[in-house]
């Protein structure tokens, strides 16, 4: 799809905040616009890495499979980041499955523009390597969190994140601004969807969330942060 942007809409991201208008300007004309419903699978894992991409608006899902066939949502990507960045992982596929958590508008590139970018572009190569290392990191939490904590630690942490990442304040509290259901809760936590809903209920009980209709509501962020344990 074909959108003209104006460069004020990137001059504030970090991964552009270095470079003249004219740099932005060249990148933009570069690139191809989606807009694409909630749902939408971007790219899978395993297929050729073709083009990267630049969120504008909404959320990613992170999806991978294991070896027996479980789906695990590994994380979620907010607008203003890359994603799809497989040459910055020294891979020519992709790791994983990007679906949109919500209605969602990107930017994509040819890969064939990636090393150019890196070399061309004061900024680029240092913010995008900042942000692998802050993915890699949550990573390397969620895998210790498995091991380590109960499922009702996890489970608390893992809203905790979403808050922190893409909440929005509303007179209930502060609610997770893309649709998000207890199997999604589950699939990020390593328990089941029984498990799941039995917490969830009871904390709404509590008055610590509010959970209907993909929609979180987090009424009570400092009662979950102690549950969580941070």
């Amino acid at each position: 799809m074909s959108l003209k942007l104006d460069e004020s809409l990137l001059a504030p991201l970090p991964l552009f905040s270095l470079l003249e208008r004219g740099q932005i300007r060249a990148i933009l004309d570069q690139a191809v616009s989606r807009r694409a419903d909630a749902e939408t699978v971007v790219f899978g894992e395993g297929e050729t890495a073709e083009r990267f991409y630049l969120l504008l608006d909404g959320t990613i899902r992170v999806v991978k499979v294991t070896p027996d066939g479980e789906q695990v949502t590994s994380l979620h990507i907010p607008a203003g980041e890359l994603f799809g960045i497989a040459p910055a992982l020294g891979r020519d596929t992709y790791p994983a499955t990007a679906v949109t958590a919500s209605e969602s508008l990107f930017l994509s590139w040819p890969i064939s523009l990636w090393h150019g970018f890196i070399a061309d572009y004061p900024g680029f190569a240092t913010q995008t390597y900042k942000t692998v290392g802050a993915r890699v990191n949550e990573m390397n939490n969620r895998i210790v969190e498995m091991s380590t904590q109960h499922v009702e630690q996890r489970i608390a942490r893992a809203l905790l994140r979403l808050v922190n990442q893409s909440g929005r304040r509303t007179d209930a509290g502060i609610e997770i601004s893309f649709p998000i259901t207890r199997q999604d809760v589950s699939e990020m936590t390593g328990t089941t969807l029984h498990t799941v809903s039995r917490l969830l209920s009871a904390w709404e009980k509590d008055g610590l969330v509010n959970s209907k209709r993909k929609k979180i509501v987090v009424c009570d962020p400092h009662r979950l942060v102690v549950l969580g344990g941070t």
